[in-house]
C-alpha cells in the first residue's frame, strides 16, 4: 500500500489526483472502518488513517473526505481560535482541498471563492503572482502547500497582502524543513534534480526554519502558531495530529 501510494503520488499528474481519488477511496473507506481514530472534519472514524506521501507516513490520510494531518488541525483552529465558522466573510481559497470546499461552501455565513491556475476543483482561473481582485477584497485567504511550487513566493504574498482587508487574515501552509534558510535555485529544471535538492519534481523551492521571516518580505505579518500544543494528547492522537506542526497564520501588513 505505502508503495503504490508513493508512485501514485510522484508520477500522476495532480489535477487527475483530485479528480479521481475521492472515488478510489470510497472503497479503502468501507475496508478500513473502526472506532481508534476520528478525523475532525467528516466525524468518521477507522481502525486508522491511510498511509501517504512520497516516504509514506502512516495513519495520515481520512479515506473518507481525504483530511491530512494538517488539515485535520487547521479545522480544529479554525474552529477554536477563529470566527471562520460565525463571522460574516469573504475567503479566497487558492489551491482549495478536496476536504474543505463542500463543507466550506455549505457555510451561510462565507462568500467562498475558490481559485487556482489549473486545478479542476477550483471556481476561478488564477495566478498568484497577479491576483484579478482589487485591493482590500478579502476578510480571509488560505494558500497550502503552494508557495513551494511558484515561481516567486515573495510577490504571491504580496499580492494576497493587497487584497487583503485592513483586519484580514490568513493561513499560508507549507512543507517547512530543518534547514536554517530556504534553498532555491530557478535555473535547476531537471525533474529529477528538482526532486532530490527541494522534495519533489514541482517544487522550485524548499523552505527552511527560516520561512515565516522569509514571507514578511511581502508585507504580510507572520505568527508561527503552536496551536496544536495547546490540545489534550488524547485529542492529538485521537485525530492523528502531527504533534509539532506550526500554523503559519498570516495578517495584512503596511
Amino acid at each position: 500500500m505505502k508503495k503504490a501510494i508513493s508512485f501514485v503520488i510522484r508520477y500522476i499528474p495532480r489535477p487527475i489526483l483530485q479528480t479521481v481519488s475521492p472515488m478510489v477511496m470510497k472503497v479503502l473507506s468501507q475496508l478500513n472502518k473502526g472506532n481508534e481514530v476520528e478525523c475532525p472534519v467528516c466525524k468518521n472514524q477507522y481502525k486508522k488513517f491511510l498511509p501517504y506521501g512520497r516516504i509514506a507516513r502512516e495513519n495520515a490520510l481520512c479515506p473518507s473526505c481525504l483530511a491530512l494531518e494538517r488539515h485535520r488541525l487547521m479545522w480544529l483552529f479554525l474552529q477554536e481560535k477563529t470566527d471562520f465558522f460565525t463571522g460574516k466573510l469573504k475567503v479566497l481559497h487558492v489551491a482549495p482541498e478536496h476536504c474543505f470546499i463542500e463543507r466550506f461552501e455549505a457555510l451561510p455565513n462565507l462568500n467562498y471563492i475558490t481559485a487556482d491556475i489549473e486545478s479542476p476543483l477550483a471556481k476561478v482561473k488564477m495566478d498568484v503572482h497577479s491576483i484579478q481582485f482589487p485591493e482590500n477584497t478579502f476578510d480571509v485567504v488560505f494558500c497550502n502547500h503552494v508557495l513551494e511550487h511558484v515561481d516567486d513566493d515573495i510577490l504571491a504574498c504580496s499580492e494576497f497582502n493587497r487584497v487583503l482587508k485592513p483586519n484580514g487574515w490568513g493561513i499560508l501552509q507549507s512543507p517547512v524543513y530543518n534547514l536554517e534558510k530556504t534553498i532555491e535555485d530557478k535555473s535547476i529544471t531537471d525533474p529529477a534534480e528538482r526532486e532530490r535538492l527541494f522534495g519533489q519534481r514541482d517544487h522550485v523551492r524548499k523552505f527552511g526554519k527560516d520561512y515565516a521571516q522569509r514571507l514578511r518580505k511581502s508585507g504580510l505579518k507572520m505568527e508561527e502558531n503552536l496551536f496544536v500544543k495547546e490540545l489534550p494528547a488524547e485529542k492529538v492522537k485521537r485525530f492523528a495530529l502531527a504533534p509539532d506542526e506550526t500554523i503559519f497564520v498570516c495578517r495584512k501588513g503596511n
